[in-house]
């Protein structure tokens, strides 16, 4: 399968909302509620650092990194949102995504990557210890899923 990789861009926010929406539908990616409108998401993400996979030109996989921790002692650690539209995984689209933002997150004041990924999301979790993320900790019943269970997260990080 042939994509490319770019900056993402205000008209790009469709898809990247329909993925992300694909990703609660899932119950594995986020537990998030409800897909944010473009102001909301635009003001949680970094400036930087946010990238799409477009195929036959639609948007196939985004990624894009928030604050990790907000205190300034810690301004270089972002955390890591990585998301791949169904019927597109496996296709090196996410590695590809990672591999983008690893090469220039460093550019712009990032140290360290940091992921939270649901637990029973083993592509996932395989996808980023491809990309060289270890973890470094499980968060147990960290939060409710979208049916009220309780779940875990697997904390995983990467430091250049």
């Amino acid at each position: 399968m042939e994509f490319t990789i770019r900056e993402m861009t205000f008209e790009d926010y469709e898809g990247v909302a329909e993925i992300y929406g694909q990703g609660m539908e899932s119950g594995t990616a986020t537990f998030q509620t409800y897909v944010p409108k473009y102001a909301e998401w635009d003001a949680a993400h970094h400036t930087f650092c946010r990238y799409v996979a477009v195929a036959d030109g639609i948007v196939v996989g985004w990624a894009a990194l928030t604050v990790g921790i907000v205190r300034e002692p810690y301004a270089g650690v972002a955390e890591l949102s990585i998301y791949v539209r169904n019927g597109y995984k496996r296709h090196g689209i996410g590695y590809a995504l990672i591999e983008t933002i690893k090469q220039n997150a460093e550019q712009n004041g990032v140290w360290m990557l940091e992921s939270r990924i649901c637990r029973q999301n083993i592509g996932s979790i395989k996808l980023h210890e491809k990309c060289g993320f270890r973890t470094v900790g499980v968060r147990e019943k960290i939060a409710r899923d979208k049916f009220g269970s309780w779940q875990d997260t697997v904390e995983m990080e990467l430091r250049f």
